[in-house]
């Protein structure tokens, strides 16, 4: 069978799936995932490879710009101080908890191996985050959030794996260095991001008759300003990011009521397929990655390790979260003029913040994409363990966390 005829029943059994889970209202994301997994198992189907280059270019760019260019700008603006929390600060936390776990718990995981592995689960996934929340009727502010620091947090992530990598191929890491490095990464990438808003609206001004241009302009950018980003050595995650957000900011006054809804009913298909693609394609990946691994035994332990690596990021999570909520009160009752009462978080939307940091396709494209051996040749150490385990966490938490959530705003009455 070629891998066309395979591509068109994927996106057939997608698109079923998709309505199958909305009938019986279960998170579709679930059920999609799940769906992979069943199909991976098949004796007929050949080994479909995730190409991590193909993940970030065809998939971040739209995806990212979407969720970016319809979040509320000025709730996003409310609540930076929480979004920059968790999306800088709780990764870098993230990774080192996760080191530490992995570094006990897994046998010859030397500690740059488990720091590889802390980067590659530090982050949380917008795809699994805005797809598994949709239709749940979360507060506003709540989604803000959760998509905010799904959009920022990947760029922190990217950082982290690069440098714990390096570490494992024997490259020295100098913090001071790491730091400028990390400064000039986000800096360039919001730096690319507003210049090429700004070109965009200048194309839209003189094309603004032309909606059918003016659209395919739009469908355009992302990829590019994710192209210029990575050809400067920058984050071509914070400039897709700043792109979205610069056009949310002046949506609404510049681009015309007509173009806008005929840009979003496109938008809305291209990030159906491309939503769906993504979690069949998390499913499929399992099988695969299990023939990896050498025997049942070691499957199991490693399972284990996953499910404990799980369980350490969700509790990092609810800590920093919960402290993030004392914080800004304390901050909002000294008079910080920059934490408003806006800002503040109450018990309910912290514990339904804390319980939404589902991974997703970035850290399953970031664990495929590990290099197969090192400078001298040898092969990279632990690859199959740290791919398999990165796996399970993945589908830990989009099955686990996705399953339990709709509970969870249900029994908060949120």
């Amino acid at each position: 069978m070629g891998n066309y005829s395979i591509v068109l029943i994927i996106l057939a059994i997608m698109i079923g799936l998709s309505a199958v889970a909305d009938r019986i209202k279960l998170p579709y994301p679930v059920l999609l995932v799940t769906g992979g997994i069943a199909i991976g198992f098949m004796p007929w189907l050949p080994k479909i490879s995730l190409d991590p280059e193909i993940v970030f270019l065809i998939f971040l760019p739209p995806l990212l710009f979407e969720a970016a260019f319809n979040i509320s700008f000025a709730e996003f603006k409310t609540n930076a101080n929480t979004i920059g929390t968790l999306a800088i600060t709780l990764v870098f936390l993230t990774t080192v908890g996760i080191a530490v776990v992995a570094h006990y718990m897994v046998p010859g995981m030397s500690w740059p191996l488990s720091f590889v592995l802390g980067a590659i689960l530090s982050a949380t996934d917008s795809v699994a985050a805005t797809s598994i929340t949709k239709g749940l009727n979360l507060p506003h502010k709540t989604i803000t959030i959760l998509e905010g620091e799904s959009l920022v947090n990947d760029a922190s992530a990217l950082v982290a794996y690069r440098f714990a990598v390096a570490a494992v191929t024997g490259t020295a890491f100098i913090i001071w260095k790491a730091s400028i490095q990390f400064i000039i990464l986000m800096g360039g990438g919001l730096l690319v991001g507003f210049i090429m808003a700004r070109i965009l609206m200048f194309v839209l001004d003189r094309v603004r008759k032309n909606n059918l241009v003016a659209i395919s302009f739009m469908l355009l950018q992302p990829f590019i300003t994710y192209l210029v980003a990575e050809d400067f050595k920058v984050s071509g995650v914070i400039a897709v990011v700043t792109l979205g957000l610069v056009m949310a900011r002046i949506k609404s006054k510049d681009v015309p009521v007509e173009l806008r809804q005929q840009s979003k009913s496109i938008w809305d298909i291209i990030i159906f397929l491309l939503n769906g693609l993504i979690f069949i394609l998390i499913g499929l990946q399992l099988p695969f990655v299990v023939k990896s691994i050498t025997n049942n035994h070691t499957l199991l332990l490693y399972i284990g390790y996953a499910f404990l690596i799980t369980l350490t990021a969700l509790l990092l999570r609810m800590a920093r979260v919960f402290l993030q909520k004392i914080n800004l009160q304390r901050a909002f009752k000294k008079g910080h003029k920059k934490i408003t009462e806006g800002a503040l978080l109450d018990h309910k939307n912290s514990l339904v913040i804390s319980w939404s940091g589902m991974r997703g396709i970035v850290s399953l494209a970031i664990a495929i994409g590990l290099p197969l051996t090192l400078k001298d040749g040898s092969p990279f150490p632990q690859r199959a363990a740290i791919i398999f385990i990165s796996v399970m966490v993945v589908l830990f938490t989009l099955i686990g966390q996705g399953l339990f959530l709709p509970w969870l705003v249900k029994r908060l009455k949120l």
